[in-house]
């Protein structure tokens, strides 16, 4: 049977913390039968502490699928992200972090602001209320300076497009991986453009979020990275470069 839901997770040596989490995720499909049958996709990144192992071991509730696809190397959660994308048989494709600094019980918020024609994603910036642990100032300003580079992009009604917890058609995700090409922690807005280009409304909607420790993003490094694929963003849109909508959303 098809799925009605597939989950995809981005991870690179959580090993840690994962299963745990997968357990939390596992209870709460069961409890939602709804959501049933799903799919787990844990893309292990090039880790080097075990982790495809550690998930491997995990026993989630019936009607729960897991698997684990491996880089043998480290390329990048973009990547990640679009390895498991492809891999997915779902009616919806949620993607969120190993770390559910949202947490899965607002998926609901999500599934409520979506439709087959749009995109639904968690934000921390719609009402900052809900975030109960707040991300260091740096890791703020940051997000904030980035988010008013991401307005050149047709973007500029959306306050927060890296938050890690999106819900998204499952044909649109499949021809989203098709398509997109960044590797880097810019990917989120390369989604969102090429979703909106296609036609896709994008619906932001709040929901809770805690900082984490142990956060896989690098200021400095990271932040030329991003500033970098914006750049290459804005020149495949005016150049022409934004591919077409695939057949399979026409």
């Amino acid at each position: 049977m098809r799925p009605q839901l597939s989950i995809v997770i981005p991870a690179l040596d959580e090993a840690w913390r994962l299963p745990p989490n997968l357990d939390r995720i596992g209870a709460y499909l069961a409890a939602n039968p709804d959501l049933l049958p799903a799919e787990i996709l844990v893309v292990d990144d090039g880790s080097i502490d075990g982790t495809a192992a550690a998930i491997a071991a995990a026993h989630l509730p019936k009607g729960i699928d897991l698997r684990v696809l491996i880089h043998p190397v480290n390329r990048g959660k973009g990547a990640a992200v679009r390895t498991g994308f492809a891999s997915t048989g779902g009616r919806w494709v949620l993607l969120t972090d190993a770390d559910l600094s949202a947490p899965i019980e607002d998926l609901p918020i999500l599934v409520s602001a979506a439709d087959p024609g749009a995109v639904a994603i968690g934000s921390r910036a719609v009402d900052r209320r809900l975030v109960e642990t707040p991300q260091p100032w740096y890791r703020d300003l940051m997000g904030r300076t980035f988010n008013l580079a991401v307005r050149s992009l047709a973007l500029g009604d959306l306050h927060d497009t890296q938050c890690g917890f999106k819900l998204f058609p499952g044909e649109l995700a499949r021809a989203l991986a098709a398509n997109q090409r960044l590797d880097g922690f810019a990917f989120d807005v390369e989604l969102l453009v090429l979703s909106r280009w296609w036609g896709y409304e994008i619906h932001e909607v709040g929901v809770r979020w805690r900082h984490v420790e142990a956060s896989r993003v690098l200021p400095v490094r990271h932040s030329s990275q991003m500033i970098r694929d914006l750049l290459r963003l804005w020149w495949w849109r005016i150049s022409g470069g934004i591919p077409t909508p695939p057949d399979t959303l026409t």
